[in-house]
């Protein structure tokens, strides 16, 4: 890797870029860091110059490939932030001081370190987003010279990288960053069942080709007859979903269709539409595998039409179709949006991203390390949702719990006694789904006659369930 490259990267997409200052920058952190060797033996400074270019094909802005050349200059040599500020400008400082400090600390235990990791991140993120967009490209690029540490460091890494970076790149919307991230942990945390799945994809990868092949010069010669212009591309399933699929379906290999899939790009949301009636008239759509969206968006910015069908053959095909900006977005998440922040669409950034404010106002109060890692590692993986009591206490629910749910977290009493609830100020049904961030504020009465067996058809928590059927035992017992 060269700062030439770096730089004809960033020209790439910025023409006008002062790349001068690259250029400073780099001899600065080159005189710094001169004498240090990585593991792998390559000289030091090949590492953030590595992470830059990571951010580079991100298109990131040229401060923050500056803070990327220098992020381990405080840390690893005598260079002190003050002269960083002095030399570079107090942006690039904050942001480079905001990376150092994320850097490890012991602690008693594992459960201690990763929440502290995790609350590290989140407050930077808070400060300033790219703090962590640093981080995250020098997970990567650590994870990629992986090879030269110690067994023992490299499962222990791994496991890390699976348990808080490829999860927080997921949750920003970061999906090429994520998947790279779990595919590259999962062959040093597994390297057995890696390298067996490598093995079995590459033989049945080849005739899958040969069939996608043939369905793309359909579908293209369809779009075209119809006045649409696409990018079809050929989707590839990553290791690490594999596996979990197998994992979570208890399937066999030999079980998994979806190896590949397609993806089609559009230019207009119009045409997303229209390519996806043209699909199901091609070929019958699976009933139940359709998700929009384009209308409902997913929290981290995601937005693509997904559509499974029976394709030629009788095989089922799973198709994506989203426009080029949409891919943008899928592919760099937050990243992608960072350009747009200072304009017009600031204010709908922040509105996406409040759930991190809500983290980060419950983190300072919260004194218990597994307990935070807990429920952060909840929101990360989106398995569950968060919730908040009028005064500001967290609540971690099962995905798709009601206030009900809600109401029998906070005490039994007030699960039973519970007659409405008001989200975010408005009263709403009590089988509505709570989504992460909603405040939640239960409307008791005295005079309640206790639950209502019809909760039993929507609550989601098994706690809930037992305490309506406890009550209802209870009640007949008294009767008897």
């Amino acid at each position: 890797m060269s700062l030439e490259n770096l730089i004809k990267t960033v020209k790439s997409y910025s023409p006008s870029a002062n790349t001068k200052k690259l250029e400073e920058v780099y001899d600065f952190a080159a005189k710094a860091h001169k004498g240090q060797k990585r593991d792998s033996g390559d000289a030091y400074i090949q590492h953030p110059l590595n992470v830059a270019q990571i951010l580079a094909e991100m298109e990131m802005d040229l401060t923050t490939l500056c803070a990327a050349i220098l992020h381990d200059v405080v840390e690893d040599t005598d260079v002190l932030i003050t002269e960083i500020e002095a030399k570079f400008g107090a942006e690039v400082a904050m942001l480079v001081d905001g990376v150092t400090k994320l850097s490890k600390i012991d602690f008693q235990t594992r459960e201690e370190r990763q929440a502290e990791n995790l609350r590290k991140m989140f407050l930077a993120m808070a400060k300033d987003f790219r703090v962590v967009l640093i981080k995250l490209a020098d997970r990567m690029h650590n994870m990629n010279t992986l090879k030269y540490l110690p067994e023992d460091r490299q499962r222990r890494i791994a496991q890390e990288t699976l348990d808080i970076y490829a999860p927080l790149a997921h949750r920003l919307g970061m999906w090429k960053i994520k998947w790279e991230l779990e595919d590259l942990a999962f062959r040093y945390f597994d390297p057995t069942e890696y390298y067996r799945l490598v093995h079995m994809v590459a033989k049945k990868r080849r005739e899958r080709e040969g069939y996608l092949d043939g369905v793309m010069v359909t579908l293209n010669e369809t779009l075209r007859g119809r006045g649409i212009e696409a990018d079809i591309q050929g989707r590839p399933k990553h290791f690490y979903s594999i596996y979990n699929k197998m994992k979570r379906e208890n399937k066999a290999f030999a079980e998994i269709f979806d190896l590949l899939g397609l993806r089609v790009i559009v230019s207009t949301v119009k045409d997303c539409y229209a390519v996806l009636g043209e699909i199901h008239n091609l070929w019958k759509p699976i009933p139940g595998r359709f998700k929009d969206y384009i209308a409902m968006p997913k929290s981290n910015m995601y937005q693509s039409l997904h559509t499974t069908v029976i394709g030629p053959n009788g095989e089922p095909l799973e198709i994506q179709i989203r426009t080029k900006e949409m891919h943008e977005t899928a592919e760099f998440g937050m990243a992608a949006h960072w350009r747009y922040k200072e304009g017009a669409g600031a204010k709908d950034f922040e509105d996406k991203f409040s759930w991190l404010r809500h983290l980060l106002e419950w983190q300072r109060e919260s004194g218990d390390p597994e307990e935070f890692l807990e429920s952060l590692r909840i929101d990360l993986f989106m398995d569950e949702v968060f919730v908040f009591t009028p005064r500001g206490d967290v609540k971690s629910l099962q995905s798709g719990s009601t206030p009900v749910d809600f109401a029998y977290t906070v005490h039994t009493d007030v699960g039973n006694r519970c007659i409405g609830a008001k989200v975010n100020g408005k009263l709403v049904p009590l089988d509505y789904k709570l989504v992460n961030g909603d405040i939640i504020e239960i409307v008791t009465s005295k005079q309640a006659t206790g639950p209502s067996l019809d909760w039993l058809a929507f609550v989601q928590s098994s706690k809930a369930k037992s305490k309506i059927r406890q009550w209802f035992r209870e009640e007949r017992r008294d009767e008897d």
